[in-house]
Parts: structure tokens; sequence; C-alpha cells
């Protein structure tokens, strides 16, 4: 297969060679390079690209351009090649066009001429963003992970959901909407196997699977390498993503337990724009992918997917008790668990739970979106973000809000994007209080509580966000909770000045320390925490400064 693109734009002939040289020198090995002096002449050459059926990774074009700038021959390139990598090369006089452009072309970054050295000023960048477009890629038709099963499959939606928010490149083939799957099915002979199935690239396949076992036969450590750490992670989210980086990077022997995908709930995000240094967003499972990658860097052993059921205090050890049966040794623990979406209380709703209505972002389902009304339940930012997304591929996207709007808890330019976009609309002091359909999502009964009147409505896409339950079950009768089930830390465990009950340390908490010496809690699981992915990391790192101060003690 021919290699995927690199298109350099620029009126400039010195300038376009030197950047031609510079991008062979780096990325000649893995990308194929092509130049053009012009919009026009590069749109055609695109032609000729899609035409070949070969893909491009990058755009680098050149704004001052006569005839045609950079943004507008980026306008008419991007649908030939929606996920291909934007870059602008501007003077320092252009930089505001260039911001503009953020936020109206999507463009990815924005360079300013000269880039010399290109070591500092040019590689970085642009490997940056040719590591985030390999993340994304889709993988060729036919080859590496395939899955095949009913589009309606909760047990397919699983897999499908596991491998995605994971990272891990598959093809998925619905048995109905094609003769590709049942066709593949029947040249392995698997026609009378049990769906869903996944084949491999290579190995048996795998008939309906258990996610544990598909993650073995994928590559994912489930298997501790030591006896004994210095610092365990309980939960990938952002901080605990964070914690892991820090304590690793300080030398602390560190492991990450991670029960679903490294992200967390943020890693469902489908765009996040407010996180400091991306001022074009990035998507929560690119955040998570950066992260697990540069954890990795530092030798942080990370081990998912696999679940903590229980922890177990003896002297200065924390013993955490695993699903399968195996127990972990650490001196230190952070918990970073998280929160899951509260539960929808209807009629019919957890009965199609899967199978239309979904939990979170769910991004997986996307493309079966594709020309139908999609519904969304939730106030919050991680709702906005689900219906920006979700506009791109549904005739209709409707946010079903208890209150009267979104001010009281969505972020500004969340609310400005929704209110700019057509095909979304706000349907406010309405809840859901029914669900409807045999085999999968069909109608939706509606309560608008303004009028008291109720209204059904046909649906097969239901996405929910609403509250947030902390994941803090297993710490029963070991680590305080409150009534909510988050995690007091530091003076909040006080009560009229004394230490909390059990404490067995001649001090105070740490300020992110729970109720059990050598136990700390960060992000979103900790009590009175900023439900936000910079405080989450922020929490993160700050937690590993505190089990520094604990670990010097012992």
């Amino acid at each position: 297969m021919a290699k995927p693109v690199l298109l350099t734009v620029d009126d400039d002939p010195d300038v376009l060679r030197a950047v031609e040289r510079d991008l062979r020198r780096r990325f000649g090995g893995e990308f194929r390079v092509l130049r053009a002096d012009g919009g026009e002449s590069a749109l055609e050459a695109l032609r000729q690209v899609k035409q070949r059926g070969d893909e491009v990774a990058l755009f680098l074009v050149d704004q001052r351009m006569p005839r045609m700038n950079g943004v507008e021959m980026l306008e008419k390139a991007i649908p030939m090649f929606p996920d291909a990598k934007r870059v602008l090369l501007t003077a320092y006089a252009d930089t505001d066009a260039a911001i503009r452009a953020i936020n109206d072309t999507h463009v990815d970054h924005y360079l300013l001429k000269p880039w010399d050295p290109p070591e500092e000023l040019l590689y970085p960048v642009l490997e940056d963003l040719l590591e985030d477009w390999r993340g994304n890629r889709k993988p060729v038709p036919l080859e590496g992970v395939r899955l095949v099963g009913h589009r309606w499959s909760p047990r397919a939606h699983a897999l499908k959901d596991f491998l995605a928010r994971n990272g891990v490149p598959y093809t998925w083939l619905d048995v109905e909407a094609g003769p590709e799957g049942c066709d593949l099915l029947e040249q392995t002979g698997l026609a009378d196997a049990r769906l869903p199935v996944v084949l491999l690239p290579d190995g048996p396949p795998l008939e309906d699977p258990e996610i544990p076992a598909l993650a073995g036969r994928v590559g994912f450590q489930m298997k501790p390498e030591l006896p004994f750490y210095d610092l365990a992670i309980v939960g990938g989210g952002p901080s605990g993503l964070a914690a892991a980086v820090y304590g690793a990077s300080e030398g602390l022997r560190t492991l990450l337990i991670e029960r679903e995908a490294p992200g967390g709930q943020a890693g469902q995000s489908s765009r996040i724009e407010n996180y400091l240094g991306f001022p074009s967003g990035l998507s929560g499972a690119d955040l998570a992918r950066r992260a697990v990658a540069q954890a990795r860097k530092f030798g942080v052993e990370i081990l998912s997917p696999l679940e903590v059921c229980g922890l177990r205090v003896d002297g200065p050890y924390r013993h955490l008790q695993m699903r399968d049966g195996s127990e972990i040794s650490c001196h230190s623990l952070i918990i970073t668990s998280g929160v899951s979406y509260r539960k929808l209380e209807a009629p019919g709703i957890d009965r199609l739970t899967a199978a239309g209505v979904y939990y979170g972002a769910a991004m997986t389902e996307a493309m079966s979106c594709k020309d139908v009304g999609v519904y969304v339940v939730g106030g919050g930012n991680s709702a906005g973000q689900a219906a920006m997304f979700f506009s791109r591929y549904a005739s209709e996207v409707t946010i079903l809000v208890r209150g009267e709007g979104l001010a009281a808890t969505m972020s500004r330019y969340l609310i400005d994007q929704i209110e700019e976009t057509p095909t979304v609309r706000v349907s406010p002091f309405t809840q859901v209080v029914e669900a409807h359909g045999d085999e999968h999502l069909e109608a939706l009964t509606l309560l608008h509580t303004d009028s008291g009147t109720r209204e059904k409505v046909p649906a097969t896409a239901l996405f929910i966000f609403i509250g947030a339950m902390p994941r803090t079950d297993w710490l029963e009768g070991t680590v305080q909770r409150d009534r909510y089930g988050f995690i007091p830390t530091g003076a909040e465990l006080l009560r009229e000045g004394r230490r909390p009950r059990g404490w067995d340390a001649d001090r105070e908490p740490f300020l992110l320390e729970a109720s059990v010496p050598g136990v700390f809690a960060a992000g979103d699981v900790r009590s009175g925490s900023v439900k936000r992915v910079a405080s989450g990391v922020g929490e993160g790192a700050i937690a590993v400064s505190f089990v520094h101060q604990y670990l010097a003690r012992l």
C-alpha cells in the first residue's frame, strides 16, 4: 500500500523547496511528501490522491498566497480528507488570521516563518500531530482486528467500546448491514459461531468473548511484574495518569490499575477545548493516548482492564485485592477511580441499555447515527461536547434538560457553539419518562414539566450524561467516605480538631490524604473537587508530593 501523503503548499519557490527538504529529511521513511505552488494545483493533486485511494496525513499550507489563501484552500481540501492534520505557515502579521482559522476551519496548529532550526521549531510540532493522526487512523478494511456482530447487540457494543477507548484499531462488520460480515464468517468456517466474533491477525478467532479474554489476546498487560510498589494508583483518568507520570519521573516504582480504559470519563469526551496549551482542542482519547505514552516513557506499569475490589491495610503496607483473586502490595496508594454517570430511572432504560440507550458519548456508535435523530440527556459540558460531536452525523440532535436551559451548568464556549449549530436544539423542562422498543430503542416518552404534557417521539439513539456516582464501593469499611460516596481528605477529615477514627500517624492528614495514612484521593472521586480535567491533572500531580512526604516518614 502507498505511503500516506504529507502535502506542503507555498507560492514562494524557495520556501516550498525548504519545507519539502525538511519534511523528507525527517518523515520521508514513513510518508510521501508532495508539494504544490498554489491552492488550485494543491487541490488538483489531492483529487489525484483521492482517486488512487491513498491517505493524506497532514496539510502544511502557507496562509498568504495569491488567488487562494491557505485557509480558503483548507476549506476546499478538508471534505476530501477530513482526518488529515492541518497546519498553517504564517508570518507574524498573520497570526490573527491563524487564530481565527483554529476556530472556523479547525486548524490544528500554526507555525511562524522562518522555522529554523527545524529540530526545535518544526519537527516537534509535526511529530506530535502525526502521532495523533496515527492514533486515530482507521484500519485498512478487512485487515487487523475484525469484529463481526449485530448492531443492536449489547455484547458487540461492549467489545467495540473497549477496543475504541483503548486505541486498538479494528474493523466493524454488521451482519445486517451488508454481505461482508456474513461472507467473512462463511469463508473462515464460522457461519454457525456465536456472535459477536473477533478475528485476530494471528491465532484462533474468539466467539462471544469476555473483555479480559480479548484484552489478553490483543496484548494488554494484566499481571504485575513486581511483588511490591512504592506507589499504586487506582484509576486511569487524567488524575491517575498525572500522578503516574509525576510518581515515576521522580523515581518511585509506580503501578497504575485501570478497570476499563485509560482516560476515564474524560477519555470519552469528543472534544475538550478549554484545556490549557491546546488552542484547537483535543479529544479525550487523544489526551489519554498522550498521557499513557508519557507515563510509559517514565517506566509506569499499567494494568488494564483489571478491577480492584478491596483494600487491606497491614501496618505500613497497603494490599489491593483484585477481582481475579490476586493481591498487589504497595507502600502508598492514590485513589483516582473517578465517577460514573448516574443511571436514568425510567421504564425500558435498563432493558435497552447498549441497544440504542448509552451512557456517555459512545463514539463508536456515531456512524450508526448518520442521518437519524439523536437525543442527549444532560446539561453539563460532557453533554454539550457529545451533542456537537453527534451533530456531524445525525440529522438533528436534541438536548433534553430538566431545568430552564444550559447557562447554569455548561461552559459558555459550548453554549455558543450549540446556538450557532442549526441541527442542535435544546428542549428545556423535559425529562425522559419511558423508553420503548423490543430488540432496540424505537421511541421515547418525554414529559414537559412546565406544561405537564407527555409526548411520544421516535428515537433510535439516546445518550445519557446525568449526575456523577463515585466508584468507591470497594473501600467500604477501610477508607472513610461521605454520604454520597466521595472521599473526604485533609482538613475535611477533622471534627472539632479530632483526627479521624483509626488514624495512627502522629500528625494531621496531608492536604489530599484520606482517613488512612498513606492513602490519597485526587480528581472527581475526592469530596469537594472541581470537576474539570485541568484540576484533576493538578490534583494528581500534587498528591505525589504528599506521597514523598509520607514515604520519607516511614
